[in-house]
């Protein structure tokens, strides 16, 4: 029977293959494997099917609301009208607030790029005796595998 499970690349997963040894799995029947973590940049605009939750639209439609204000206010003095000076005060904030936006995505957020939460790193697959099942299970699980799961 085999049994799959996944870690956090940590002192843990040690732990857990010294005792699966411990508990009579031999060293020959155990595979620990490395999964290589996604290094792909991250896309500046989403599409229907994917999102990833950066949005480089929110500060340009805050501001261009904010100049579209002034500008229809201070309009009603200035030569072209409101309507004209409202519509220049909208264009020039959206765009002043989407480079806001692009210079903090490109530039501060490009450094830290650390994936958040709990990321399984390591597959390992022990191949064990059946009457060794549940005790194996246990053993992974008190290791703090991310997950475990068994194939006969």
């Amino acid at each position: 029977m085999q049994l799959f499970s996944t870690f956090e690349h940590s002192s843990y997963l040690e732990l857990a293959i010294s005792s699966l040894e411990k508990v009579g799995v031999k060293s020959e029947h155990i595979l620990a494997v490395p999964l290589a973590n996604r290094v792909e940049e991250r896309r500046l605009f989403d599409t229907l099917h994917r999102a990833d939750g950066i949005s480089l639209f929110d500060k340009g439609a805050a501001i261009g609301t904010a100049f579209s204000v002034v500008g229809a206010s201070v309009g009603f003095v200035l030569e072209w009208g409101p309507i004209y000076w409202g519509l220049i005060g909208a264009a020039g904030g959206f765009i002043l607030g989407f480079l806001i936006d692009y210079i903090i995505f490109k530039v501060v957020h490009k450094r830290k790029r650390v994936i958040k939460g709990k990321k399984s790193e390591v597959v390992l697959v022990v191949d064990c005796p059946t009457e060794l099942v549940e005790k194996v299970e246990e053993v992974l699980w008190e290791h703090l595998a991310l997950g475990v799961a068994k194939v006969e």
